[in-house]
């Protein structure tokens, strides 16, 4: 049983493991930048959206030049709502553009445009991480949840960081639910990823069947 269960997280690995980060250009680091770029993201990954049009504005946000808080501040409502609007990031766009602004001068005036202030502020109380994530315009439980679960690969001590979504894709594979043994089924730099795999399988039910595909031809 574990051997499968191992065989199966790696197969999620391999096929599904991108980060939403990585598909959006981020070059995820423990820099103000990235941080950033990723608060973005997990705004944009919010809303009642698919993930390929929230990352596609996000690509386009940053093409815009939007990098930074205080680039994202410095832009026009209208520049953000027209970046947005390239990407199709429709019915959410206006409010959007307006929450991204809000969310950049929080970021400026309180964390001094970098965000691991944030995270000392919090110590390693994670409740209180996502605290402060919440006060973000545009970020609930879900986009906290979005952020944390990827910046656990460079905020490692949060490692692993489990979720409702990584859960539901776990019980799919009938991989075990709880954050120690899941992240016990692979490497330790494969975590991040590990749980990215088991959110597309949570979302997309083929995706569980080729996963499982893949472990039955290795057999």
């Amino acid at each position: 049983m574990a051997d499968r269960r191992r065989e199966t997280a790696r197969a999620a690995v391999k096929r599904y493991g991108r980060t939403y980060a990585e598909e959006a250009g981020i070059r995820l680091a423990d820099r103000p930048g990235p941080l950033y770029q990723l608060l973005v993201l997990a705004t944009l990954l919010s809303t009642r959206i698919s993930t390929t049009i929230a990352v596609a504005a996000a690509r386009q946000l940053f093409a815009a030049g939007c990098r930074t808080p205080r680039a994202m501040r410095e832009a026009s409502w209208q520049d953000r709502v027209d970046a947005l609007g390239r990407a199709h990031y429709r019915r959410y766009d206006e409010r959007t553009a307006t929450m991204l602004g809000k969310g950049a001068e929080l970021c400026l005036t309180r964390w001094h445009d970098d965000l691991r202030r944030l995270r000392r502020e919090a110590g390693r109380d994670e409740r209180a991480l996502r605290r402060l994530l919440i006060e973000f315009p545009g970020i609930g439980p879900t986009g906290a949840d979005i952020f944390l679960r990827e910046a656990q690969a460079v905020w490692t001590d949060l490692a692993p960081y489990v979720d409702r979504k990584v859960v539901a894709g776990a019980q799919r594979l009938d991989l075990p639910a709880s954050a120690a043994e899941l992240s016990g089924l692979v490497a330790r730099d494969e975590v991040t990823r590990l749980a990215s795999a088991l959110v597309r399988v949570s979302i997309d039910r083929r995706a569980a069947d080729e996963v499982r595909a893949e472990v039955a031809a290795r057999r």
